[in-house]
Protein backbone atom coordinates (compact mmCIF):
# COMPACT_ATOMS: atom_id res chain seq x y z
CA UNK A 1 0.00 0.00 0.00
CA UNK A 2 1.31 3.43 -0.93
CA UNK A 3 1.94 5.74 1.99
CA UNK A 4 0.41 9.20 2.07
CA UNK A 5 2.30 12.47 2.39
CA UNK A 6 0.80 12.93 5.87
CA UNK A 7 2.23 9.59 7.02
CA UNK A 8 5.65 10.45 5.58
CA UNK A 9 5.80 13.89 7.20
CA UNK A 10 4.60 12.68 10.62
CA UNK A 11 7.13 9.83 10.57
CA UNK A 12 9.97 12.22 9.74
CA UNK A 13 8.74 14.77 12.30
CA UNK A 14 8.57 12.29 15.17
CA UNK A 15 11.42 10.01 14.14
CA UNK A 16 14.04 12.48 12.91
CA UNK A 17 13.20 16.15 13.35
CA UNK A 18 12.23 16.21 17.04
CA UNK A 19 14.91 13.87 18.44
CA UNK A 20 17.78 14.66 16.03
CA UNK A 21 17.36 18.28 14.98
CA UNK A 22 15.59 19.62 18.07
CA UNK A 23 17.22 17.27 20.59
CA UNK A 24 13.96 16.54 22.40
CA UNK A 25 13.81 13.65 24.83
CA UNK A 26 12.06 10.36 24.16
CA UNK A 27 9.36 11.25 26.67
CA UNK A 28 8.60 14.51 24.87
CA UNK A 29 8.39 12.71 21.54
CA UNK A 30 5.95 10.23 23.10
CA UNK A 31 3.79 13.12 24.27
CA UNK A 32 3.79 14.64 20.78
CA UNK A 33 2.95 11.28 19.22
CA UNK A 34 -0.13 10.98 21.44
CA UNK A 35 -1.50 14.16 19.86
CA UNK A 36 -1.24 12.61 16.40
CA UNK A 37 -2.81 9.37 17.62
CA UNK A 38 -5.80 11.38 18.82
CA UNK A 39 -5.89 13.40 15.60
CA UNK A 40 -6.05 10.18 13.55
CA UNK A 41 -8.82 8.89 15.79
CA UNK A 42 -10.77 12.13 15.37
CA UNK A 43 -10.36 12.14 11.59
CA UNK A 44 -11.62 8.57 11.38
CA UNK A 45 -14.52 8.83 13.86
CA UNK A 46 -15.76 12.33 13.05
CA UNK A 47 -14.51 13.21 9.57
CA UNK A 48 -14.78 9.59 8.32
CA UNK A 49 -11.27 9.61 6.82
CA UNK A 50 -9.29 6.44 7.50
CA UNK A 51 -5.66 6.85 8.68
CA UNK A 52 -4.28 5.12 5.56
CA UNK A 53 -6.13 7.63 3.35
CA UNK A 54 -5.38 10.78 5.31
CA UNK A 55 -3.35 13.38 3.41
CA UNK A 56 -1.91 16.73 4.34
CA UNK A 57 -4.58 18.43 2.23
CA UNK A 58 -7.23 16.99 4.59
CA UNK A 59 -5.84 18.98 7.51
CA UNK A 60 -7.36 22.46 7.62
CA UNK A 61 -7.64 25.22 10.18
CA UNK A 62 -11.33 24.50 10.75
CA UNK A 63 -10.67 20.81 11.30
CA UNK A 64 -7.91 21.59 13.81
CA UNK A 65 -10.30 23.87 15.73
CA UNK A 66 -12.98 21.18 15.71
CA UNK A 67 -10.43 18.56 16.78
CA UNK A 68 -9.47 20.70 19.79
CA UNK A 69 -13.15 21.14 20.70
CA UNK A 70 -13.58 17.36 20.38
CA UNK A 71 -10.74 16.72 22.86
CA UNK A 72 -12.49 18.93 25.40
CA UNK A 73 -16.09 17.84 24.87
CA UNK A 74 -15.80 14.12 24.18
CA UNK A 75 -12.50 13.20 25.81
CA UNK A 76 -12.93 15.43 28.84
CA UNK A 77 -9.55 17.11 28.44
CA UNK A 78 -8.92 20.25 30.48
CA UNK A 79 -7.90 23.49 28.77
CA UNK A 80 -4.26 22.94 29.73
CA UNK A 81 -4.25 19.58 27.93
CA UNK A 82 -6.09 21.10 24.98
CA UNK A 83 -3.41 23.78 24.69
CA UNK A 84 -0.67 21.14 24.94
CA UNK A 85 -2.23 19.31 21.97
CA UNK A 86 -2.28 22.58 20.02
CA UNK A 87 1.36 23.18 20.92
CA UNK A 88 2.34 19.85 19.40
CA UNK A 89 0.40 20.66 16.23
CA UNK A 90 1.96 24.11 16.02
CA UNK A 91 5.40 22.51 16.15
CA UNK A 92 4.44 20.14 13.34
CA UNK A 93 3.17 22.88 11.03
CA UNK A 94 6.19 25.09 11.75
CA UNK A 95 8.26 22.11 10.61
CA UNK A 96 6.06 21.76 7.50
CA UNK A 97 6.75 25.37 6.47
CA UNK A 98 10.25 24.29 5.46
CA UNK A 99 9.26 20.89 4.04
CA UNK A 100 6.26 21.79 1.87
CA UNK A 101 6.22 25.46 0.87
CA UNK A 102 3.29 24.90 -1.49
CA UNK A 103 0.97 24.69 1.49
CA UNK A 104 2.52 27.67 3.29
CA UNK A 105 -0.75 29.63 3.44
CA UNK A 106 -2.60 26.67 5.00
CA UNK A 107 0.17 26.03 7.51
CA UNK A 108 0.18 29.66 8.61
CA UNK A 109 -3.61 29.59 8.94
CA UNK A 110 -3.30 26.65 11.32
CA UNK A 111 -0.49 28.41 13.20
CA UNK A 112 -2.90 31.31 13.77
CA UNK A 113 -5.16 29.11 15.94
CA UNK A 114 -4.97 30.65 19.40
CA UNK A 115 -4.28 29.00 22.72
CA UNK A 116 -7.38 29.05 24.88
CA UNK A 117 -7.23 31.33 27.90
CA UNK A 118 -8.09 29.86 31.26
CA UNK A 119 -7.82 30.67 34.91
CA UNK A 120 -4.73 29.14 36.44
CA UNK A 121 -5.64 26.75 39.24
CA UNK A 122 -4.53 27.43 42.79
CA UNK A 123 -1.26 25.62 43.45
CA UNK A 124 -1.92 22.39 45.35
CA UNK A 125 0.74 21.78 47.95
CA UNK A 126 0.91 20.11 51.35
CA UNK A 127 2.10 21.39 54.68
CA UNK A 128 4.91 19.51 56.42
CA UNK A 129 2.29 18.00 58.73
CA UNK A 130 0.28 16.82 55.73
CA UNK A 131 3.32 15.21 54.05
CA UNK A 132 4.11 13.42 57.31
CA UNK A 133 0.53 12.18 57.59
CA UNK A 134 0.55 10.78 54.04
CA UNK A 135 3.86 9.00 54.68
CA UNK A 136 2.39 7.35 57.79
CA UNK A 137 -0.21 5.49 55.71
CA UNK A 138 1.73 2.72 53.87
CA UNK A 139 2.08 -0.66 55.61
CA UNK A 140 5.83 -1.04 56.05
CA UNK A 141 5.48 -4.75 56.86
CA UNK A 142 4.46 -5.54 53.28
CA UNK A 143 6.72 -5.42 50.23
CA UNK A 144 4.36 -3.14 48.29
CA UNK A 145 3.83 -0.92 51.32
CA UNK A 146 7.58 -0.41 51.76
CA UNK A 147 7.96 0.38 48.06
CA UNK A 148 5.15 2.92 48.18
CA UNK A 149 6.54 4.51 51.35
CA UNK A 150 10.00 4.99 49.81
CA UNK A 151 8.49 6.11 46.49
CA UNK A 152 6.39 8.82 48.16
CA UNK A 153 9.30 9.91 50.32
CA UNK A 154 11.62 10.22 47.33
CA UNK A 155 8.94 12.01 45.30
CA UNK A 156 8.92 14.69 48.01
CA UNK A 157 12.58 14.70 49.04
CA UNK A 158 13.96 14.99 45.50
CA UNK A 159 11.09 17.17 44.17
CA UNK A 160 11.19 14.98 41.07
CA UNK A 161 8.54 15.11 38.38
CA UNK A 162 6.62 11.86 38.08
CA UNK A 163 8.35 10.83 34.82
CA UNK A 164 11.74 11.64 36.36
CA UNK A 165 10.91 9.33 39.26
CA UNK A 166 9.76 6.55 36.93
CA UNK A 167 13.03 6.77 34.96
CA UNK A 168 15.27 6.46 38.04
CA UNK A 169 17.49 3.41 38.43
CA UNK A 170 19.63 2.28 41.41
CA UNK A 171 22.71 3.49 39.48
CA UNK A 172 21.42 7.07 39.79
CA UNK A 173 22.04 6.99 43.54
CA UNK A 174 25.41 8.03 44.94
CA UNK A 175 25.91 7.13 48.60
CA UNK A 176 28.41 9.07 50.68
CA UNK A 177 28.64 11.80 53.29
CA UNK A 178 26.00 13.52 51.20
CA UNK A 179 23.88 11.06 49.25
CA UNK A 180 22.58 12.35 45.93
CA UNK A 181 20.31 11.21 43.14
CA UNK A 182 20.84 12.06 39.47
CA UNK A 183 17.64 13.18 37.78
CA UNK A 184 17.10 13.33 34.03
CA UNK A 185 14.58 16.07 33.41
CA UNK A 186 12.86 17.93 30.60
CA UNK A 187 14.87 18.66 27.49
CA UNK A 188 17.43 15.97 28.43
CA UNK A 189 18.71 18.21 31.23
CA UNK A 190 20.44 16.39 34.07
CA UNK A 191 20.61 17.62 37.65
CA UNK A 192 21.94 16.14 40.88
CA UNK A 193 20.08 16.77 44.13
CA UNK A 194 20.98 15.84 47.72
CA UNK A 195 18.76 13.61 49.83
CA UNK A 196 17.94 13.85 53.52
CA UNK A 197 19.45 11.37 55.99
CA UNK A 198 16.05 9.83 56.78
CA UNK A 199 15.29 9.27 53.12
CA UNK A 200 18.71 7.67 52.61
CA UNK A 201 18.09 5.23 55.47
CA UNK A 202 14.71 4.28 53.99
CA UNK A 203 16.24 3.86 50.54
CA UNK A 204 18.96 1.56 51.84
CA UNK A 205 16.39 -0.68 53.55
CA UNK A 206 14.32 -0.81 50.37
CA UNK A 207 17.33 -1.48 48.14
CA UNK A 208 18.69 -4.22 50.40
CA UNK A 209 15.36 -6.03 50.70
CA UNK A 210 14.89 -6.03 46.92
CA UNK A 211 18.56 -6.77 46.14
CA UNK A 212 18.68 -3.70 43.87
CA UNK A 213 22.33 -2.93 44.63
CA UNK A 214 23.46 -6.06 42.83
CA UNK A 215 25.57 -5.11 39.80
CA UNK A 216 23.23 -6.93 37.44
CA UNK A 217 20.25 -4.85 38.64
CA UNK A 218 21.72 -1.35 38.79
CA UNK A 219 20.09 -0.30 35.53
CA UNK A 220 16.66 -1.73 36.32
CA UNK A 221 13.83 0.60 37.37
CA UNK A 222 14.19 1.82 40.93
CA UNK A 223 10.45 1.34 41.42
CA UNK A 224 9.35 -1.50 39.10
CA UNK A 225 5.81 -2.71 38.50
CA UNK A 226 4.91 -6.37 39.27
CA UNK A 227 6.31 -7.38 35.86
CA UNK A 228 9.65 -5.74 36.64
CA UNK A 229 9.17 -2.93 34.13
CA UNK A 230 8.90 0.81 34.63
CA UNK A 231 5.71 1.98 36.26
CA UNK A 232 3.34 4.20 34.32
CA UNK A 233 2.43 7.74 35.34
CA UNK A 234 -1.09 6.56 36.12
CA UNK A 235 0.25 3.83 38.41
CA UNK A 236 2.25 6.38 40.42
CA UNK A 237 -0.75 8.72 40.52
CA UNK A 238 -2.91 5.89 41.85
CA UNK A 239 -0.38 5.32 44.64
CA UNK A 240 -0.43 9.00 45.57
CA UNK A 241 -4.24 9.15 45.45
CA UNK A 242 -4.55 5.99 47.53
CA UNK A 243 -2.49 7.21 50.49
CA UNK A 244 -3.67 10.82 50.22
CA UNK A 245 -7.23 9.46 50.47
CA UNK A 246 -6.33 7.40 53.53
CA UNK A 247 -4.71 10.43 55.15
CA UNK A 248 -7.75 12.59 54.31
CA UNK A 249 -9.99 10.22 56.25
CA UNK A 250 -7.76 10.78 59.26
CA UNK A 251 -7.67 14.56 58.84
CA UNK A 252 -10.01 15.92 56.12
CA UNK A 253 -8.89 19.55 56.51
CA UNK A 254 -5.19 18.80 56.15
CA UNK A 255 -5.12 16.98 52.80
CA UNK A 256 -6.51 18.84 49.73
CA UNK A 257 -8.84 16.87 47.48
CA UNK A 258 -6.74 17.60 44.39
CA UNK A 259 -3.52 16.15 45.80
CA UNK A 260 -1.49 14.53 43.01
CA UNK A 261 2.08 13.60 42.09
CA UNK A 262 3.09 17.20 41.39
CA UNK A 263 1.78 18.23 44.82
CA UNK A 264 4.89 16.69 46.40
CA UNK A 265 7.16 18.70 44.09
CA UNK A 266 5.24 21.89 44.87
CA UNK A 267 5.37 21.08 48.58
CA UNK A 268 9.13 20.60 48.62
CA UNK A 269 9.65 23.89 46.79
CA UNK A 270 7.35 25.77 49.18
CA UNK A 271 9.02 24.30 52.24
CA UNK A 272 12.47 25.26 50.89
CA UNK A 273 11.24 28.78 50.22
CA UNK A 274 9.74 29.12 53.69
CA UNK A 275 13.04 27.90 55.12
CA UNK A 276 14.59 31.01 53.50
CA UNK A 277 16.53 29.10 50.86
CA UNK A 278 17.30 31.46 47.96
CA UNK A 279 15.20 31.13 44.81
CA UNK A 280 18.31 30.51 42.70
CA UNK A 281 19.09 27.34 44.67
CA UNK A 282 15.45 26.24 44.51
CA UNK A 283 15.54 26.81 40.74
CA UNK A 284 18.54 24.50 40.38
CA UNK A 285 17.00 21.92 42.74
CA UNK A 286 13.82 21.81 40.66
CA UNK A 287 15.62 21.91 37.32
CA UNK A 288 13.94 25.09 36.10
CA UNK A 289 15.64 26.85 33.20
CA UNK A 290 14.80 30.29 34.61
CA UNK A 291 14.25 31.71 38.08
CA UNK A 292 11.14 33.39 36.66
CA UNK A 293 9.45 29.98 36.70
CA UNK A 294 10.49 29.40 40.30
CA UNK A 295 9.05 32.75 41.42
CA UNK A 296 5.56 31.25 41.23
CA UNK A 297 6.25 29.71 44.65
CA UNK A 298 7.10 33.08 46.17
CA UNK A 299 3.81 34.48 44.86
CA UNK A 300 1.85 31.51 46.23
CA UNK A 301 3.37 31.36 49.72
CA UNK A 302 0.98 32.74 52.35
CA UNK A 303 3.75 32.62 54.95
CA UNK A 304 6.02 34.81 52.83
CA UNK A 305 3.19 37.28 52.26
CA UNK A 306 2.58 37.52 56.00
CA UNK A 307 6.29 38.01 56.64
CA UNK A 308 6.40 40.78 54.06
CA UNK A 309 3.46 42.56 55.69
CA UNK A 310 5.06 42.20 59.11
CA UNK A 311 8.13 44.06 57.85
CA UNK A 312 6.06 47.16 57.08
CA UNK A 313 6.37 50.10 59.47
CA UNK A 314 4.08 49.19 62.38
CA UNK A 315 3.44 52.89 62.99
CA UNK A 316 1.47 53.13 59.73
CA UNK A 317 -1.53 51.52 61.42
CA UNK A 318 -2.00 52.32 65.10
CA UNK A 319 -4.51 51.15 67.64
CA UNK A 320 -6.82 53.43 69.56
CA UNK A 321 -8.78 56.50 68.58
CA UNK A 322 -7.49 59.32 66.44
CA UNK A 323 -7.65 62.94 67.61
CA UNK A 324 -10.92 63.70 65.82
CA UNK A 325 -12.56 60.68 67.45
CA UNK A 326 -11.64 62.09 70.85
CA UNK A 327 -13.24 65.46 70.07
CA UNK A 328 -16.73 65.08 71.58
CA UNK A 329 -18.07 68.27 69.95
CA UNK A 330 -16.94 67.12 66.52
CA UNK A 331 -18.40 63.66 67.03
CA UNK A 332 -21.73 65.14 68.07
CA UNK A 333 -21.74 67.39 65.02
CA UNK A 334 -21.11 64.43 62.69
CA UNK A 335 -23.92 62.41 64.25
CA UNK A 336 -26.35 65.28 63.88
CA UNK A 337 -25.26 65.77 60.29
CA UNK A 338 -26.00 62.10 59.50
CA UNK A 339 -29.48 62.39 61.07
CA UNK A 340 -30.37 65.21 58.71
CA UNK A 341 -29.95 62.93 55.73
Amino acid sequence: MKTTDFAQYVTDFLGQYLPSECGLSQNTVKTYSLTFTLLLRYMQQVEKIKPERLTIADITKQRIIEFLQWTEKYRGCCITTRNARLGALHSFFKYLQYRDVKGLFTWQEILSVKYKKHQKPVMAYLSTEAVTLVLQQPDLHSRIGLRDFVLLGLLYDSAARVQELIDMTPSDLRFGDTTTVTIRGKGSKVRTVPLSEKQVRNLRIYLDRNNLLDKSRLTLPLFPNPQGNRMTRMAVLNIVKKYAGMARKSNPTLIPGDTGCHSFRHSKAMHMLEADIHLVYIRDFLGHSSVDTTEVYARASEKKKQEALAKLNPNIIVEGKTSWQKDKNLMEYLKNLQNKY
